[in-house]
């Protein structure tokens, strides 16, 4: 049985790369939106997803998080398989926790151009800190 003392030159010489995408890998082509046929109904949509996953900019060890999206519509609606594959091409991407936030948020706000729009980004704790990410956006008056 190897001793925990045995392996510290090992662990101290344990470094991995990580292939880490750019920014310019976010897919936000890919993103629909379809007529909301009642823009004069206004509705709360609420959509979420546990399976949000990017890397650390820094180290390429994977954040993973609970993305919630809730928006009033305008006269687009959010295609949900699009938005599926627009969060998953940031599978690999390198960007701050913070950053990545207000990125999915301006992407759905352009696409659905919605009334509202409010995102909470809300990532497992790692090496003991916890972080949400909380951000909105409001059309501006017409």
């Amino acid at each position: 049985m190897v001793k925990a003392e045995d392996l510290q030159e090992a662990y101290t010489s344990l470094e991995h790369g990580f292939e880490m995408q750019e920014a310019n890998a976010i897919d936000a082509a890919c993103l629909l939106a379809f007529e909301y046929e009642y823009p004069e109904q206004e509705c709360e949509i609420i959509i979420d997803s546990d399976e949000f996953t990017a890397v650390c900019p820094w180290t390429g060890l994977p954040d993973f998080g609970t993305v919630v999206i809730r928006y009033v519509p305008n006269r687009k609606l959010l295609e949900l398989k699009s938005f599926k594959y627009y969060l998953l091409s940031y599978r690999q991407v390198g960007l701050v926790q913070e950053h990545v936030a207000n990125r999915i948020l301006q992407d759905l706000a352009a696409v659905c151009q919605p009334r509202s729009m409010a995102l909470t980004l809300d990532y497992k704790t790692r090496g003991g800190i916890h972080t949400a990410v909380e951000i909105a956006y409001k059309a501006p008056e017409m």
